[in-house]
């Protein structure tokens, strides 16, 4: 998932109404999901110097003047995570309104087209429904990963233990619940729209 396909060259330019809507939305979602890659992986940078600045402050009593200074860093740690995930909130609150501009285009096809929508497709093959089915699986897997973002920034400056820690960590940078289906349905909705190419 690399590049914004914003800037790569487009052989629908030509497109127009529902089709580039659709089209604009899948660059979207493309540049939805850099962006929360780029905050993950600065999220746990941040999450692992909060999780080393809590061991050695459970395994070192040190001076209080060293724990004023060690809690203040803590804190400031802490505050960066919580606008991380701030961001990523923000990210899926428009992930939300990208789904509600889709279903307001399968609303409008059933509109003009009946109850089945349009009987050829707008690109190569799918519907509008096809659109929502697929950027459905995305929105729901990154709601999932935001709530599990929300707790693990409330665990990760509470656990000392680094058993726990290296677990809160790992959940972190690997997201568990985006599975790689979800990825598969950004590149299918990315190669329909004809902002990926197959290889030759």
């Amino acid at each position: 998932m690399e590049g914004d396909v914003t800037n790569v060259n487009r052989k629908c330019s030509a497109v127009t109404g529902s089709g580039r809507k659709l089209k604009d939305n899948a660059a979207d979602w493309h540049n939805l999901m850099l962006r929360w890659e780029k905050l993950n992986d600065e999220g746990f940078t941040i999450a692992s110097n909060i999780a080393n600045a809590r061991r050695s402050s459970g395994e070192t009593e040190g001076s209080s003047g060293d724990l004023v200074l060690g809690n203040l860093a803590l804190r400031d740690e802490c505050e960066k995570l919580e606008d991380v995930v701030n961001k990523m909130a923000a990210i899926v609150a428009k992930m939300e309104r990208l789904m509600a501009s889709q279903r307001g285009l399968v609303d409008l096809e059933e509109f003009q087209f009946g109850p089945q929508g349009r009987k050829v497709p707008l690109f190569h093959g799918w519907n509008a429904k096809d659109f929502v089915s697929s950027c459905g699986l995305l929105l729901r897997s990154f709601t999932s990963e935001l709530r599990l973002k929300r707790v693990l920034l409330r665990e990760v400056a509470h656990c000392v233990e680094r058993d726990l820690s290296l677990v809160y960590l790992s959940c972190w940078l690997h997201q568990p619940l985006v599975p790689a289906r979800a990825r598969l349905a950004l590149e299918a909705l990315l190669l329909e729209t004809g902002q990926r190419h197959l290889p030759a």
